[in-house]
């Protein structure tokens, strides 16, 4: 065997051995030597040995007795091992120049305790604030005290995970403590027309904005809406007999957002909410609540699961409705996991 490719395998072989504490890979070895002389690859079998032979030197050597060779011999070796690795940081957000500072959330409904999925959101809202020296809000979106019911215990558990992942919010909001403020804009909005009190049977409200056709309540003045808005909050309706709709193109591709609901009644006598108990049998839908609460709290940047997408459209119609303009809006994926599972 020449000696130029004896000297070739012992060159990786020390590299090989100094990168991993030591004990060089045989198998690691041969791959680099063919991979800078290919033509050797016609005569593997008879390197199998010669490789093997010139690891076990190496391998019988301590740390230091292979470091020293690699600075006598092959130096360029050991600089490419100890550079510095190159620090990654996140792709920048769009538009930032617009907004005079960077405002993110995180918006979990504490009606479940966070599993790992949730992390994705959290470090990216959090780290984008810090990233532009901006704000990271926590916001607890828990308005359904009937279908999502929040349970007390899990506000703070969200807390506690959340810090226990390094994150600090710096302004803190419970959507259940702001119904006045929700009702101040549900107001507004049929004031300008833009919603109305619906007492249409569900049922037969489906089967007529399916096909793009207004249910009778859609043609009520504002007045006659307002005065069904003030029956709503004061109890005047029962769980189920009236709902408030936001008005939007019937024509709508997609039938779910078309005339969607932003206020419903929920008999909180029997299902209490954890914070603020029977108070409030008037609550706003998440779509309402949390298109909102990203205007009123100055949100620039939302970064979310893609499985949130379906929500845009909702959002577009409130904040057309009020002549704001919408938030950039991040959608990112889900990871994939082994044997084709998902999580976002």
């Amino acid at each position: 065997m020449e000696e130029t490719i004896k000297i070739l395998i012992r060159k990786y072989a020390l590299q090989n051995a100094y990168k991993y504490g030591g004990k060089a890979q045989p198998k690691a070895v041969m791959g680099k030597v063919l991979a800078e002389k290919p033509e050797l690859k016609s005569m593997a079998k008879d390197l199998v040995d010669v490789v093997q032979q010139i690891v076990d030197e190496v391998n019988r050597m301590s740390l230091e007795e292979q470091r020293k060779l690699l600075e006598d011999s092959f130096p360029e070796l050991l600089a490419e091992k100890e550079v510095e690795p190159v620090l990654k940081t996140l792709p920048p957000l769009p538009n930032v120049d617009k907004y005079p500072r960077v405002v993110t959330r995180y918006a979990p409904n504490p009606d479940f305790v966070l599993h790992f999925g949730q992390a994705r959101a959290i470090y990216l809202s959090h780290d984008y604030a810090r990233m532009y020296n901006g704000i990271f809000i926590l916001r607890f979106e828990d308005t359904d005290p009937k279908n999502k019911k929040p349970v007390l215990e899990y506000y703070d558990a969200i807390r506690e995970d959340i810090e226990w992942l390094g994150c600090k919010w710096d302004k803190e909001y419970i959507q259940s403590l702001r119904l006045p403020i929700y009702y101040e804009y549900a107001r507004k909005l049929i004031e300008a027309g833009a919603a109305y009190v619906c007492t249409c049977n569900p049922e037969v409200f489906k089967e007529m904005v399916s096909v793009g056709k207004a249910c009778p309540c859609r043609g009520l003045t504002v007045e006659e809406n307002l005065e069904r808005w003030d029956k709503m909050l004061g109890h005047f309706y029962g769980e189920g007999e009236a709902v408030l709709r936001v008005k939007t193109d019937l024509q709508h591709k997609n039938v779910s957002v078309r005339e969607w609901v932003a206020f419903r009644i929920i008999d909180t006598s029997k299902n209490p909410h954890p914070i603020v108990g029977d108070k409030y049998i008037l609550w706003p839908t998440y779509h309402f609540a949390n298109g909102l609460d990203d205007h009123l709290m100055g949100v620039t940047h939302i970064i979310r699961g893609k499985e949130f997408l379906s929500t845009l459209d909702r959002h577009l119609y409130l904040y057309k409705h009020f002549g704001w303009s919408y938030p950039e809006a991040i959608h990112y994926g889900r990871w994939l996991l082994p044997k084709g599972g998902a999580m976002s």
